[in-house]
């Protein structure tokens, strides 16, 4: 499969609406959604409960097929695409981190991170992988097991793991939601390194303004569609905000 051409946004939503059901029982969760993202950049999306976000979070991940619009990853249009093809786009194009870690406990940490090439039927990169480690700080417990290691370790190894096949984007859904303060802001702290190192595009959905403060823009939904952005934030502009959302 080609990368993306270059010059091109990382992700991109035109126009992108969802509805599950029909009828009378029919609910819109995106209603005409554009937006780009441009790659090295990090985006954080905030909305109230039912704003749209997880449906936007699925749709941009080609985990869900919007009802009518396009969704772009690079170069490739995700929309109409086959299950099989979509399957193949996500395990090699976009890397998840999720609130629960989702770590293989018979593995240990260098196993795990290199189970998602070895899935992908792709030659193990083993010193992108020990980079990948060394970057999030697990380099010197590469083989312990999920059991042995914190929740900000184990999230780490997930991060990692997200980003072992090189993804166009990495999808972050509350990545911090089950971490203490002090271990979610180091979380944070990496998601920003890796964006300013690495020139890594990152997608993340948090209901935690101190969390959306990382980020170089956050945007806000409410009732499916998009309802401002902020870029630079700092967490009182994005708790302000959403207070004003949560209002209307």
């Amino acid at each position: 499969m080609t990368r993306a051409l270059v010059g091109t946004a990382a992700l991109r939503l035109e126009s992108v609406t969802k509805t599950y059901g029909s009828g009378e029982s029919a609910v819109t969760a995106l209603r005409e959604v554009s937006i780009g993202l441009d790659r090295g950049t990090f985006t954080a999306v905030m909305g109230p409960s039912g704003s749209g976000k997880s449906t936007f979070l699925h749709c941009a991940a080609g985990l869900d097929q919007p009802t009518s619009g396009s969704v772009r990853l690079g170069d490739v249009e995700l929309s109409g695409m086959k299950e099989a093809a979509l399957t193949a786009v996500r395990r090699e194009r976009v890397g998840f981190v999720f609130q629960a870690y989702n770590l293989m406990s018979a593995l240990t940490v260098e196993e795990n991170v290199a189970l998602v090439p070895r899935l992908s039927g792709r030659d193990l990169d083993r010193a992108w992988l020990r980079e990948l480690l060394d970057r999030v700080g697990m380099l010197d417990r590469a083989d312990r097991r999920p059991s042995q290691l914190s929740g900000g370790q184990q999230q780490r190894v997930a991060i990692a793991r997200a980003l072992v096949n090189r993804p166009e984007v990495v999808m972050a859904d509350e990545p911090t939601g089950a971490l203490d303060t002090r271990t979610g802001r180091q979380v944070l702290d990496l998601f920003r390194r890796l964006v300013v190192d690495l020139g890594q595009t990152v997608l993340m959905v948090t209901h935690d303004p101190v969390a959306a403060s990382y980020a170089d823009s956050v945007v806000f939904l409410a009732d499916g569609r998009i309802a401002g952005q902020l870029h630079h934030p700092t967490a009182a502009q994005v708790s302000d905000r959403m207070t004003h959302l949560g209002e209307a």
